[in-house]
């Protein structure tokens, strides 16, 4: 049976190497000139079962409100004549619900855990080397309000026999100590011990090779412009070549893993995808070999951003812009998350100048992606996954390989017309 994968961001290439491990023949498509160029490109670094509350949460509507208006706001809302965006922000609102967002938290924690297993795994029988650090995840929060919540959330992870403390100001100095200049505005954290870091687009490219050694067939440079389908099903691709010239691509299965695009693409053929974009930034430091830089993956919960160290650079990534399908880099936010570093890390030596990056998430409302099948026999999905696209890929990618192989999968989770 023969599969074409569409996208070879970390979620099409998670998914093309569980397929081509489970039988299948494999052909992989993708616009851009190799594996990981997109979403996948500069992300935040974390694999953070740590933290499954989505967006979408009671409190969320709340800081909304207090961020209008605001260009350095973690949360941006720019409203455009788009109904997609609006019919996306008012489920969002719905998913804020107590019961919903419990609901979605569930879910979403038993995917990570099974995804963090399905990595470990795969390292084992690969050997891949991507900066790998496993040194955990520490939550700050600089406010009493937001601190008061952190037992709750360690209750809920210990729930599900993940390791979690609640380290007051002084312990979290101890735990990372290139915090010891932060200032006195630390009210405490959560630390996470088991979670890890890495860099996202090394281990996206070098488990590409690892599929094409395995015989998985790699398509870059087509742009994917429709999804053909007749009374049977899905029929073939059509795409174009950076030259302009068109291609049509045919197989037995169809695996729609293109990120944001993916609800565009599907629409034609009746389905409705509850993705729409949303931007997030990232900026990289080149450390200098005397930095006072953090070696524990930092999560500020105040400012929604995250730290993680990837070798001798610093990632610093978040802040989330509901822009439609603008892909700009808005200096204004890069520069917001740099200064934001540079007052947790006021003593931050750098050996060169930052680079700056945004790049589209593609998230749902309730956070939770969309795995599973497609309303015509030969469609599958795996899409949707937001901030957590790092986390929660092997456990997807061998999920969909399950599925779209008749099998049920390990993992109890809401897939898509399962």
């Amino acid at each position: 049976m023969h599969v074409i994968v569409l996208g070879a961001g970390l979620a099409g290439v998670t998914s093309a190497w569980y397929l081509r491990q489970a039988g299948f023949a494999v052909t992989v498509v993708d616009r851009q000139p190799a594996a990981g160029l997109e979403t996948s490109f500069a992300n935040g670094g974390q694999i953070s079962v740590s933290h499954p509350e989505p967006w979408a949460n009671p409190g969320a509507p709340g800081q909304i409100l207090h961020w209008l208006g605001r260009e350095d706001a973690p949360l941006l809302f720019r409203p455009r004549a788009d109904w997609h965006q609006w019919a996306w922000g008012l489920q969002f609102l719905v998913e804020c619900l107590p019961g919903r967002t419990r609901r979605n938290t569930l879910a979403i924690v038993r995917l990570a855990l099974h995804s963090r297993d399905c990595l470990n795994t795969l390292l084992s029988e690969t050997g891949i080397e991507f900066d790998r650090l496993r040194k955990g995840i520490l939550h700050l929060f600089f406010s009493p309000r937001e601190f008061s919540d952190a037992g709750r959330r360690a209750a809920l992870l210990r729930e599900f026999g993940m390791r979690a403390e609640v380290p007051d100001a002084r312990a979290c100095l101890d735990i990372e100590p290139a915090l010891a200049y932060c200032g006195d505005t630390l009210q405490g954290g959560l630390y996470a011990p088991e979670d890890e870091t890495g860099d996202a687009l090394a281990f996206t490219q070098k488990l590409a090779e690892c599929c094409a050694r395995a015989g998985v067939v790699f398509r870059h440079g087509l742009g994917i412009t429709a999804l053909e389908a007749g009374p049977d099903g899905v029929t073939g691709i059509t795409a174009m070549g950076g030259d302009g010239s068109p291609a049509r691509i045919a197989a037995d299965a169809y695996l729609l893993a293109l990120g944001s695009f993916s609800a565009t693409l599907a629409r034609p053929l009746g389905e409705r995808l509850p993705i729409y974009p949303v931007k997030g930034y990232s900026v990289t430091l080149p450390l200098a070999a005397d930095a006072q830089a953090p070696s524990v993956s930092i999560t500020d919960e105040s400012h929604r951003i995250v730290c993680s160290r990837l070798g001798n650079r610093l990632r610093i990534a978040g802040t989330a812009e509901l822009t439609g399908f603008d892909a700009g880099i808005n200096r204004a936010r890069c520069e917001a998350i740099l200064r934001r570093a540079g007052q947790l890390f006021p003593r931050l030596q750098t050996a060169g100048a930052p680079e700056f990056w945004a790049g589209l998430r593609p998230a749902t409302p309730s956070n939770v992606p969309v795995i599973g099948r497609g309303r015509l026999r030969n469609l599958y999905f795996n899409t949707g996954h937001g901030t957590l696209g790092w986390t929660l890929a092997c456990g997807s990618g061998q999920a969909i390989a399950d599925i779209i192989g008749g099998n049920k999968p390990a993992v109890e989770f809401p897939f898509r017309n399962l």
